[in-house]
């Protein structure tokens, strides 16, 4: 989508008149930059971006001013000053006194890998994560995106969002395909997110690679409003996907009690997470 065509939808999106177009750019070329783009020259930039070649060497020239890209002949890279932006959050926040304990605690109990995500759009969006030494071919991290209908991250929150959002969601569908198992119908997918909401929790088994089974359940705010997931994940070498349920259900829902608890305590943190 070309910059006109960007800001037309702003416009239609009923954006504040104060938005700052200008600002909006710099942050869409900040966030072309990927595990598949690390660098980029002027016209890969602008053609990931839709920003015009003039518009993205603007942003390109500013965002190396302030040292948050740097260049490398003919291509532009990130810089690590671009991690103050993602660390403030976090230091802020009080992600390590809230978050990470049960999930570090979920991680000693079972060997499994934990997470924490919330809603991006129609990406998850990893807020916390404690890993384990085992590999998987699916790194995930802090920062991490997916596509909320492969994961039971993504499931578990779509589940319970209001029906107006959930069926922006579904209008999203036919959904990318990663394996056989991965559910893109549409109908079929309101039919998955039905159970779930019914059930209180996901669980997919290959539905993002091969190989990975993982459960989640939804964190919940101020008035039942669903704001976050968590979920523990694993190798199906090491365990089946109805085990993992049996097993790690009550454990997740202990720790997402704890969670929730705790946010009531820290409303700056809760109000961060909020849609």
């Amino acid at each position: 989508m070309g910059s006109a065509g960007a800001e037309a939808t702003i416009r239609e999106q009923g954006k504040d008149p104060e938005f700052l177009s200008t600002l909006e750019r710099g942050l869409r070329v900040l966030k072309a930059f990927d595990e598949d783009h690390p660098e980029m020259t002027l016209s890969e930039v602008a053609a990931k971006t839709g920003l015009p070649p003039a518009v993205a060497r603007r942003c390109l020239i500013t965002l190396v001013e302030l040292g948050y890209v740097g260049q490398h002949e003919r291509k532009f890279l990130l810089r690590p000053a671009v991690l103050t932006i993602g660390s403030a959050f976090l230091a802020s926040m009080q992600i390590e006194q809230v978050v990470l304990p049960p999930l570090q605690a979920l991680r000693d109990q079972t060997g499994d890998s934990a997470s924490l995500c919330v809603l991006s759009g129609a990406e998850i969006l990893y807020v916390a994560h404690v890993s384990t030494d085992r590999r998987f071919r699916v790194a995930a991290g802090v920062g991490t995106r997916f596509p909320f209908h492969a994961t039971s991250l993504g499931k578990a929150l779509a589940a319970h969002l209001p029906e107006a959002e959930r069926a922006a969601l579904l209008a999203r569908a036919p959904f990318q395909r990663f394996t056989e198992r991965t559910v893109t119908d549409g109908a079929a997918m309101a039919e998955r997110l039905d159970l779930i909401a019914a059930r209180g929790y996901d669980s997919a088994l290959d539905e993002l690679d091969y190989g990975i089974v993982s459960v989640a359940v939804p964190i919940f705010g101020r008035g039942g409003r669903v704001i976050a997931s968590i979920n523990c994940s694993t190798s199906t070498t090491r365990i089946s996907q109805d085990e993992l349920v049996r097993t790690r259900l009550p454990l997740l829902r202990a720790a997402a009690g704890e969670i929730e608890a705790s946010l009531k305590r820290w409303p700056t943190l809760e109000a961060a997470l909020m849609p």
